[in-house]
């Protein structure tokens, strides 16, 4: 091996060397996307649980309060109740819910036969021990929105026309000025009535056109006219003489009608095959038992 070699093997040995004793390599570092996972991880479960518990506690007081109108109201079966908001936790803690929809069918009415109640509670205040012991009687309420469905089959029932049929009809029957006749009556809707009724000595299916009326506290049903047009069902003309007695036979008063938990009528038009009368009230106390229309 030539000297010149040697002298060259001697300095790349000693380059290398150098290089190995240099600073040492910097640390490969380590990755936190595993334990940021696990965290976001927990986070997560940690909220499905606190809302699996406010939706199982809402549920649990809903079904206390539809229990609680069950029994006061004497109802063959529990009425629907929806209590909104969230989280419901917080409205129980402070003893004020802020939305309560309350809806029961089959109601019994002893002016109109089985109807259909819905109330809309807004500003509820119970507080928690009376909802989880189900001691719930009487609710302040901030504002209740109440309303009673007449299905054709109860209102036939209470004018004494075991088939009558419902439909709104297309235009509103109002007089423009507010009333009938000057009576100070309000015109809320029309609605045409069909049913088979006596045409003195036959009976025959006949469709009339009436107005449903506010008058104070009492709801009208006042037929007004026969009625031919795509919601009646009837094409029999009514001779003149008993036209006036036809007519009487659609025509009722529900006295004193109150919508539920005692909140008077402000309003009654036909919604489809139904009837609805309802009402407001503001800052009223309800007693649960008071379900039952009057």
């Amino acid at each position: 091996m030539c000297p010149g070699t040697a002298d060259s093997d001697a300095i790349l040995e000693q380059t290398n060397v150098s290089r190995s004793a240099g600073t040492p390599h910097s640390p490969v570092p380590v990755s936190n996307n595993g334990a940021v996972r696990k965290l976001i991880l927990s986070l997560v479960l940690l909220v499905a649980l606190a809302v699996v518990v406010d939706f199982g506690a809402a549920a649990y007081s809903e079904y206390r309060v539809s229990r609680s109108l069950r029994e006061g109201g004497q109802l063959n079966s529990d009425p629907a109740v929806t209590i909104g908001g969230f989280p419901f936790l917080t409205q129980a803690v402070n003893g004020k819910y802020d939305n309560v929809e309350i809806r029961a069918q089959g109601v019994d009415s002893q002016i109109l036969g089985e109807v259909t109640i819905e109330a809309n509670l807004r500003g509820v205040n119970i507080p928690a021990s009376d909802l989880v012991n189900g001691s719930v009687k009487t609710v302040p309420v901030d504002q209740l929105d109440g309303r009673i469905l007449i299905d054709a089959t109860a209102l036939g029932q209470f004018l004494g026309i075991p088939d009558l049929q419902v439909s709104a009809p297309p235009a509103d029957k109002s007089d423009g000025t507010g009333g009938s006749g000057g009576s100070g009556m309000t015109t809320s809707g029309g609605v045409v009535l069909t049913g088979t009724v006596p045409i003195g000595p036959l009976s025959a299916a006949v469709s009339v056109q009436a107005d449903l009326l506010l008058d104070g506290e009492d709801v009208k049903i006042v037929a007004t006219d026969l009625y031919f047009g795509p919601e009646g069902k009837a094409d029999f003309t009514v001779p003149a003489p008993f036209k006036p007695a036809v007519l009487g036979l659609f025509t009722r008063t529900v006295e004193a009608q109150q919508l539920p938990f005692g909140v008077l009528p402000t309003k009654v038009y036909a919604e489809g095959s139904q009837v609805v009368i309802e009402g407001t009230g503001e800052n009223v106390v309800i007693n649960l038992d008071d379900l039952q229309a009057p």
